[in-house]
């Protein structure tokens, strides 16, 4: 592969395409204490940059291979890339995707024209059963990143990033099986040798991480993970060494820590981002020492999350801000013994979302009630003064765990 190929695919692509957006993210900026920039494929028209390599190798494809129609393999984004590209083109196309991948992704894809297949638990499974339909049909396989047409498609990226802040020095890029961070840290690094790119991924799949320090293409158990767009277990044998030479690094991030990315993208960008488009920003709010001073690039490269999902992800960041906590506790059972105890939480200024009382906790006697009580505070200090006015008051307090659901209800 070649920096021509890169420069050839813009060339392709740019009549089916959107270029983004380079945003300067002011409230990240102010948070982190640097200059930062967003590269919005969360925008995209397919909302990922998925379209963009999808579309190149379509495009490379000859008049006999387009009649065969198309297959592929996808967590989400790339099959909603593909069947864009393949409806675009006048292409039959054939999705598998893995049973967990996202209702909205799933439903984008059959929108888009293309006949979609739900096979295993995660995208490796859903990988081998579309090779076994490629077998059978003689169609082909469009591969979501090890492939050098798709990895050129994405590279695209960079020239875009290069071109709207070429005095960017550190560019973060989520990373799955590779084909985003090869491509544009291929054009990136072309263009600006000195300039450093960072890989993320989440800790639940952080297979090229491990793969890179163990210096070849390793296969790692993959946990469940929101990040699921970069939920591969297995790095492409094109897209490793693409990483070796271009990537300096890998770091990961935890579920909590993309939670909380993407609820700030929401409320200070006002932009809607999946757990892998936000893995970037994770990274940034989370590895101060790599970007002190610098002048900071981050890829969002997905927008496409199941609102359900979303509920979930709110829910984890505000908790995890300390803007969103549950506590239990028990009050005798006579009456004024609630309003007083929803007193002296409004003195503390927080806001009750749900209470519920019950008789049949364990651990109560006959005298008394058990109270579960959803609140929220402005900040970790404000609700650390909520629960010692507690304390202080004489209440025995139990605080939901940080990694524990809270009780709201479902119509919340």
């Amino acid at each position: 592969m070649f920096f021509s190929d890169i420069t050839t695919a813009r060339k392709k692509i740019t009549p089916y395409i959107k270029k983004t957006e380079l945003l300067y993210a002011n409230r990240l900026s102010e948070q982190v204490l640097t200059d930062v920039y967003l590269k919005l494929e969360n925008l995209q028209f397919s909302g990922s940059f998925k379209v963009r390599g999808a579309l190149h190798k379509l495009l490379t494809l000859t008049d006999e291979q387009r009649q065969c129609g198309v297959i592929a393999a996808s967590a989400g984004n790339h099959a909603q890339g593909v069947a864009i590209g393949a409806k675009q083109l006048g292409i039959q196309a054939k999705i598998v995707m893995p049973k967990t991948a996202p209702l909205a992704k799933v439903n984008a894809t059959k929108r888009f024209g293309a006949e979609v297949i739900l096979a295993g638990d995660f995208y490796d499974e859903a990988y081998a059963h579309a090779c076994e339909l490629q077998k059978q049909t003689g169609m082909t396989f469009i591969h979501p990143f090890d492939d050098e047409a798709v990895i050129a498609g994405q590279g695209t990226i960079g020239l875009e990033m290069y071109e709207a802040q070429p005095d960017l020095e550190i560019v973060f890029i989520p990373i799955g099986g590779g084909g985003l961070a090869a491509g544009v840290g291929y054009a990136l690094k072309t263009l600006n040798p000195n300039i450093r790119i960072i890989g993320v991924q989440s800790a639940h799949a952080n297979s090229m991480q491990y793969s890179l320090q163990h210096g070849c293409v390793e296969r790692i158990c993959v946990a469940r993970t929101i990040a699921d767009g970069i939920a591969v277990a297995t790095p492409g044998q094109h897209t490793f060494p693409l990483c070796q030479n271009y990537v300096d690094q890998v770091v990961t991030v935890t579920e909590t820590q993309m939670a909380v990315a993407m609820l700030d993208l929401l409320e200070n960008c006002n932009l809607l981002c999946e757990g892998a488009g936000a893995a970037s920003v994770a990274a940034i709010q989370n590895y101060p020492e790599l970007i002190e001073g610098k002048k900071v690039g981050a890829i969002l490269s997905g927008g496409n999350i199941d609102i359900n999902t979303f509920e979930s992800v709110i829910n984890t960041g505000l908790k995890a801000l300390g803007r969103r906590s549950e506590i239990k506790l028990s009050l005798t059972d006579h009456p004024g013994e609630l309003a007083r105890l929803l007193d002296l939480i409004a003195e503390q200024e927080a806001n009750i979302l749900h209470i519920r009382q019950s008789r049949d906790r364990d651990n109560l006697t006959l005298y008394q009630m058990g109270v579960t009580l959803v609140f929220e505070t402005l900040d970790q200090s404000h609700k650390e003064r909520v629960l010692y006015a507690l304390e202080q008051a004489g209440y025995l307090l139990c605080t939901l765990p940080a990694d524990a659901k809270l009780s709201l209800p479902s119509s919340y």
